[in-house]
């Protein structure tokens, strides 16, 4: 029998509609019409989306809430109170508005027992995302900032996605023919592509955060304008990666599947902060100095560091002779107080001008981080000798700023206070 190449990818893409909406009828648990559809839990997409299940729960998203990010969670009972307890105010008496990025679900529902329900605990979910609907903007009317989950229009019974394919909750016919629409246990509509392959997925939290004084403190979204720059949140942060092919939480040997990456990793990936920062050095001997040139360059649309107003990175410049043993660095205690040219960091200040944390800033005394594309020299007098055989510079990135890290000592875990290497350059003489 012939079958022309239209027909034969009519059959094609008829076999796998109906192959898969069998697949996921006879898995998937039924979706109830009273349930609203940020209720269903990640474990519920995992059957038939394991890749990218195993992705999303090694994810800061999965883990936004107080109840499992160690940072936001030291924050959070500092600041706001018991992330298990319900009714918990601001100071001001107002209901937290960072529960509308960190635990969206339960923002929604005006809650604050993050362990009352699944839904709250997983933090960012699948169907957090994918109930998107239409993004309203972050500036309400009024002029007052809408966060989070409030600067988007959700749909309590649909989910969406940028595929173009709308999929039913009716069990596909036996022997259908194209184009019946796939089944899907939960209602899901495509043609949202200009919401999800857009910055507008993400800016509702990542654009801008103030404070109580209205001291703005995370500017992502600003940064990013700032660069005139058209590429889209999810070319870095979602970038299609082809990963082995995972059934019944195994890997199947010799299959693999291309997929957009849903780790969506950010300043607590330590490859992922390589991918911003480029670092040169230069040296030429001057009698007894050797005089350094260091070039940093922001390879990003948005600030180096960006996100939580206490993310850092310090420069260290070190000389060492041939058997790794130092002999000049270029500070004692830290480059914010030694060296700070080397330090890169926004310095948040009181009404008198004194540097204080995020919830107590009136002002922005210093932005010393890297702008978008911007590139920075840093020049260096070295002391030099007969000995001195290696000169090295490293960038360092931190999730915190010392003094935040002096307290949080023995609360975190060692890995979140130790600075990763972003970048790197060496001149052996």
């Amino acid at each position: 029998m012939d079958i022309d190449l239209e027909d034969n990818m009519k059959l094609r893409i008829t076999r796998w509609f109906v192959g898969l909406g069998t697949a996921l009828y006879l898995t998937s648990p039924a979706f109830a019409a009273d349930t609203s559809v940020q209720h269903v839990e990640a474990k519920a997409c995992k059957q038939c989306h394991e890749e990218i299940y195993q992705q999303w729960a090694g994810s800061m998203h999965a883990n936004s809430s107080a109840l499992k990010d160690p940072i936001h969670g030291a924050f959070y009972k500092n600041v706001i109170g018991d992330p298990t307890a319900e009714g918990v105010k601001t100071k001001k008496g107002t209901y937290p508005v960072c529960l509308k990025c960190h635990a969206p679900v339960a923002a929604m529902e005006g809650k604050t027992k993050l362990d009352a329900k699944p839904a709250y605990a997983d933090g960012i979910s699948c169907t957090t995302c994918h109930s998107f609907a239409k993004f309203k903007g972050t500036d309400a009317a009024n002029g007052k900032p809408l966060y989070g989950i409030d600067a988007y229009e959700l749909d309590p019974k649909s989910l969406y996605g940028p595929s173009g394919i709308t999929y039913t909750t009716e069990r596909v016919p036996e022997g259908a023919q194209w184009p019946t629409p796939v089944h899907h246990p939960v209602p899901l509509q495509g043609n949202r592509a200009d919401l999800f392959k857009s910055n507008d997925a993400c800016m509702g939290c990542h654009e801008k955060r103030s404070n109580f004084h209205g001291t703005p403190l995370c500017r992502t979204g600003n940064e990013y304008r700032m660069a005139k720059n058209f590429v889209s949140c999810q070319a870095c942060h979602m970038s299609i990666v082809t990963v082995p092919k995972i059934k019944d939480g195994k890997v199947v040997d010799g299959e693999f599947v291309s997929i957009p990456d849903h780790s969506m990793a950010g300043g607590h990936d330590g490859k992922m902060i390589t991918r911003g920062l480029a670092m040169t050095m230069q040296t030429e001997r001057d009698g007894d100095k050797l005089r350094a040139t260091i070039t940093v360059r922001n390879r990003l649309p948005h600030a180096y560091p960006t996100g939580a107003p206490f993310r850092n990175f310090f420069i260290r410049i070190a000389t060492y002779d041939k058997d790794g043993k130092q002999l000049w660095k270029n500070y004692k205690v830290h480059p914010i107080k030694d060296d700070p040219q080397a330090a890169f960091w926004l310095t948040l200040g009181d009404k008198e001008g004194k540097p204080t944390i995020p919830p107590k800033a009136t002002q922005i005394l210093k932005d010393s981080r890297l702008a978008p594309n911007e590139v920075r020299t840093l020049k260096y007098e070295i002391p030099f000798t007969g000995a001195t055989t290696i000169v090295r510079a490293e960038a360092l990135y931190d999730l915190m700023l010392p003094p935040i890290k002096a307290k949080m000592k023995g609360k975190l875990p060692d890995e979140l206070l130790t600075p990763k290497l972003a970048a790197s350059a060496e001149v052996r003489l």
